[in-house]
């Protein structure tokens, strides 16, 4: 078999808002997607947390996965991810524990410590300053002891949670997540799709220091990555000037709704060679193209991460191109 065909595949969903659509539209964007996605055998849907953003619907992520597995059969659902520090660890355990009941062995918990918002509103959630200390392993430790069976005898109890099995999953966008994740045994996923400079670095760390626990004997890591394929690289290349002008947003403060399409020549007017320089890092693990030229990339991309899995989030102001992209990039795993 080749590499690709023994890869697994996921999505990760922002239940990003398109230009002129109602919130309760992008709710069922979401759905359509993930629903499409278990039809071509695609492993996991996540949703990301985030939080003051007028392009991200997200907010409520616990919310969302519930929505999914309610309208899917199959399809592992979960969080890429929870912001582990806006957030009392009992209280993502008897969220998430419930889940787990309503929906078995199909929820997944990622878990980051980023804001995933401002500074504002980070301390506006947390009712504290963002500067305080946090140790990210202990909060950790305690999701894993409140889904225990053996929390049942502690004065704290998450219930419902406890004894679901509820597979935790540290998330990162440094070195810094790759050794806690190597630490602790778990399962690691890396957010190469807007943060890839470290990349590298934080697999090698990640196989390299890896100690089996309870819930992994192996190494296990993801990295998630924008992807767009179309029947052609000119059409995904087109489609693409979406994603470039919400990395522009970040540069300029300006977290519109998804943006239609517009050609190369008019995307070159908005930015200044600076920005663009800032865009074009923050995408340099982004793979638009026909299948053959996406195709060829992600063999190499996956060859030098040694990934076991790769989530893939697709920008794309068109819902019918946007799932002729998950379906084509199925075919390239499929064909291997």
């Amino acid at each position: 078999m080749s590499r690709l065909q023994n890869i697994r595949y996921s999505i990760l969903d922002l239940a990003t808002v398109c230009q002129g659509d109602t919130l309760q539209q992008t709710f069922e964007r979401s759905l359509e997607s993930a629903r499409h996605a278990e039809q071509l055998g695609y492993t996991r849907y996540w949703f990301s947390e985030h939080h003051n953003m007028e392009s991200v619907a997200s907010a409520a992520t616990s919310i969302l996965i519930g929505y999914v597995a309610g309208g899917t059969q199959t399809i592992r659902v979960g969080s890429g991810g929870i912001m582990l520090p806006n957030h009392s660890p009992l209280i993502i355990a008897e969220q998430f524990g419930t889940l787990g009941i309503l929906y078995p062995n199909r929820i997944d918990l990622g878990l980051g410590r980023a804001p995933g918002t401002d500074a504002l509103t980070a301390m506006t959630i947390r009712q504290a300053p963002v500067n305080i200390p946090y140790d990210f392993k202990s909060n950790i430790e305690a999701l894993q002891q409140y889904f225990s069976k053996e929390n049942s005898h502690s004065k704290v109890r998450a219930l419902p949670g406890e004894g679901v099995d509820i597979p935790l999953w540290v998330l990162g966008s440094s070195t810094d997540s790759a050794y806690l994740a190597a630490e602790m045994g778990l399962p690691y996923a890396f957010a190469a799709h807007f943060a890839p400079a470290q990349l590298i670095q934080a697999m090698e760390i990640y196989h390299s220091r890896f100690k089996p626990s309870a819930v992994l004997d192996k190494p296990y890591a993801m990295a998630c990555v924008n992807v767009i394929v179309a029947d052609s690289s000119a059409e995904a290349a087109a489609l693409s000037t979406s994603l470039y002008r919400m990395f522009l947003g970040i540069f300029t403060n300006s977290r519109s709704p998804l943006q239609p399409p517009i050609t190369h020549e008019e995307l070159e007017k908005l930015w200044t060679p600076e920005q663009k320089y800032g865009v074009m890092h923050m995408l340099s693990n982004a793979f638009f193209g026909s299948k053959e030229k996406v195709k060829e990339e992600l063999t190499d991309f996956i060859e030098q991460t040694g990934i076991q899995e790769l989530m893939v989030i697709s920008q794309v102001f068109d819902q019918k191109k946007k799932l002729r992209s998950y379906s084509l990039l199925k075919d390239i795993f499929a064909e291997g």
